[in-house]
């Protein structure tokens, strides 16, 4: 088929949303490179390459079910009972117990159309303040953070495009070759100019081999490290005073804080040597520029943005902050993790980043939206409360495109929750481990069946484009949520015109933090993408062009001013001990996403990553008694898994390691710890206590 024909788009999967095409193939399609794309310039990685096998009928849903009464199995039934049965459950739950025992969890894989019209339909037509998404579970901790010390969050501050141009990169408790690879291009980049990297990660990662120093501190640690570092940077005159001086606030307590973490007492608490302390501090204060980038590592903790607010600190302080080619950034995971909850998927924002519980954007948005603005709920439970609460407080639940009852932490509790409830009903694409649970599910189209824009980690708002037909008995998730609406009570207002929410969208975010009223189908078609804020321009004046980078004139602040946050190292929220005495950390593999729901089901992903496995050290392993490959079971005071042991040297000797994309007996979140960040609510997901044992190996 001709390059002519085919339709250009972007990837379902990660944050960084590569842009693809797509051609039409034997009544599906198939991925053809897209080299005019700036962010990934062709590169692929197997995920995006094998996207369209998720389209398949053989894989996905093509029809609703709704759970027989009398078998307790989930059964084919019409869109017109399938969508009766979930309006009857919300509207029986509203009037048994009020609006707030109906519950809406939505995903950072969600248009921001559709994140869009979920906040509304949940604030609107439920009258509930019981929503959020998993992307609470991203980087939550990274966006607190940056609205702490910039007074604004966006992933990455800069363009991708940047980051080679600097002279040193500290990437902190990212894998980026495996979960981003065609980004790995960048830091290679990097080093080809003469720039440095350094990564902090416990793991000796495919990404940390490319680093110039590798530190691999102790997990739940890394709040130490970056306090130990700013030490350093004051104790031998490093600081850009005039910097400080003239573009921040709050200098001398963040100060105080880092002296009171000497490079010997980091040491014993990270693990990292005291001469590797002052290599990194060096590498990055003599480059003429420098940028800190973090991952889920760092941010996946109970102390997430308070650890966030110490790299931010080293960044203040050295001045590498509101200037070219340096700052503090995100690497968001999910493929729309930024404007996912821009747009009022947050239990605690209104769409264009507004707070909630700010009467002028409350006034605003109600104005939009053509209702009172005392009518809006307000701010409801986070992610992780919201899904404890199902089946107590919170009686049923609607849930688009999540998974957690793989991807929550104390994954096992939580399946009980949802299995407690007294109605559940899930749209997605494949019948998931969650949506098997469910009264109802809603089969849905996704990305090369529908039109719809995302926000990728720069903030570069891009356009998806249908390519395909989807099968009959899919509907849009626009469709479904005008649907429930008209069922309701709602006759206007839900529309299932996607360009037409959009429209919509940019007026109730006009004047916001993430203002995309300037913004349109059109410009981003042409442009490449277009980088918010970009508001709308008084009538007769040119478009505002975008903003690629942020603060470099001042930060989003009242006073333009950054502010440092002073922070102390404290421990984890669960440490080891006698009964538990390994740190387990999590994360992922190249070849599987997230919670696996899609990518288990590409023969050529399992063929590369087939299941779970435990990754520990050769002492541990001696000390156990366990080879490599043999079934070794992982035990937390939330509960057991058991999988094939990886015996490497890439991990440090006190941890193991485990990829949480699979469910069962080698599920990892079983075991992860749900103690929350105050600020940010985001889950200790990277640390918990944890003892090995033997199991039974299974007959050779």
């Amino acid at each position: 088929m001709s390059d002519a024909v085919a339709t250009p788009t972007h990837c379902p999967y990660c944050a960084l949303q590569c842009g693809m095409s797509l051609s039409p193939a034997a009544g599906s399609v198939e991925v053809v490179e897209r080299t005019d794309f700036p962010v990934n310039r062709g590169a692929l990685c197997g995920k995006g390459r094998t996207a369209p096998a998720v389209l398949s009928s053989r894989v996905r849903l093509t029809g609703p079910l709704v759970r027989c009464p009398d078998t307790g199995a989930l059964k084919p039934a019409t869109w017109e009972e399938a969508l009766a049965a979930v309006a009857d459950g919300l509207r029986r739950t509203r009037a048994d117990h009020g609006p707030d025992a109906v519950g809406v969890f939505g995903g950072g894989g969600l248009t921001n159309e559709k994140a869009y019209t979920l906040g509304k339909f949940a604030r609107l037509v439920l009258a509930t303040s019981q929503i959020d998404y998993n992307g609470r579970f991203c980087m939550s901790s990274a966006a607190a953070g940056h609205t702490r010390a910039f007074g604004l969050d966006r992933g990455l501050p800069f363009p991708l495009e940047d980051i080679p141009r600097t002279g040193c990169v500290i990437l902190v408790g990212s894998n980026l070759a495996e979960t981003m690879p065609p980004a790995l291009r960048y830091l290679t980049e990097l080093k080809e100019n003469g720039g440095k990297l350094i990564v902090v990660d416990p793991r000796r990662t495919r990404t940390a081999e490319h680093a110039d120093l590798h530190l691999a501190p102790r997990p739940g640690t890394d709040l130490a490290l970056a306090l130990g570092l700013l030490h350093l940077v004051v104790a031998e005159g490093r600081v850009d005073e005039e910097f400080v001086r003239e573009r921040t606030e709050g200098w001398e307590a963040a100060r105080a804080g880092a002296m009171s973490h000497w490079p010997e007492l980091v040491e014993r608490i990270t693990g990292v040597p005291v001469p590797l302390l002052r290599d990194a501090m060096r590498m990055f204060c003599d480059a003429e520029s420098g940028m800190v980038l973090t991952a889920r590592g760092p941010e996946q903790q109970s102390k997430g943005t308070d650890t966030v607010g110490a790299w931010i600190n080293l960044c203040l302080a050295t001045g590498r902050a509101g200037r070219p080619f340096s700052g503090y950034g995100c690497l968001t995971g999910q493929g729309n993790g930024q404007g996912g909850r821009e747009h009022g998927q947050k239990a605690d924002q209104l769409p264009g980043y507004r707070k909630l519980d700010d009467p002028a954007a409350r006034a605003h948005v109600a104005k939009v939206w053509g209702v009172a603005p005392e009518s809006l709920p307000g701010p409801g439970r986070s992610a992780y409360e919201l899904l404890d609460a199902l089946g107590g407080e919170v009686k049923s639940l609607l849930l688009m495109g999540s998974n957690p009852v793989v991807s929550a932490p104390r994954a096992a509790h939580i399946e009980e929750r949802l299995r407690s409830l007294d109605f559940l009903a899930v749209a997605d694409v494949v019948l998931s481990e969650t949506a098997e649970l469910a009264d109802v599910v809603l089969p849905v189209t996704q990305w090369a069946e529908e039109t719809g824009t995302t926000t990728n980690l720069e903030g570069r708002v891009l356009l998806r484009q249908r390519a395909i037909t989807p099968p009959d008995g899919v509907r849009s998730d626009l469709e479904v949520l005008h649907a429930l609406a008209g069922l309701l009570g709602w006759e206007k207002g839900f529309p299932t015109d996607p360009e037409e929410v959009f429209d919509e969208l940019r007026r109730a975010s006009a004047g916001g933090p993430a203002d995309y009223s300037g913004i349109s189908y059109r410009r981003i078609r042409e442009e490449d993408g277009v980088f918010w804020p970009c508001p709308e321009p008084p009538e007769g004046e040119a478009p505002h062009p975008g903003t690629p980078r942020l603060f470099l004139d001042r930060f989003a602040t009242s006073d333009g001013r950054a502010r440092f946050v002073p922070v102390l190292h404290r421990p984890a929220a669960e440490e080891t001990d006698a009964d538990y005495p390994i740190v387990l950390t999590t994360g992922r593999v190249v070849a599987q996403y997230q919670s696996g729901a899609q990518t288990r089901r590409v023969d050529e992903l399992n063929a590369a990553a087939p299941g779970p496995f435990v990754e520990l050290h050769p002492r541990l392993a001696s000390r156990l008694g366990v080879a490599d490959g043999e079934r070794v079971a992982v035990v937390s005071r939330r509960g057991r898994s058991v999988a094939p042991a990886r015996v490497t040297t890439a991990i440090r000797p006190d941890t193991v390691f485990m990829p949480f994309h699979w469910p069962g007996e080698g599920r990892a979140n079983t075991l992860t710890n749900p103690a929350l960040d105050p600020v940010s609510r985001m889950p200790e997901f990277k640390v918990c206590a944890v003892r090995l044992e033997t199991v039974e190996q299974p007959p050779a």
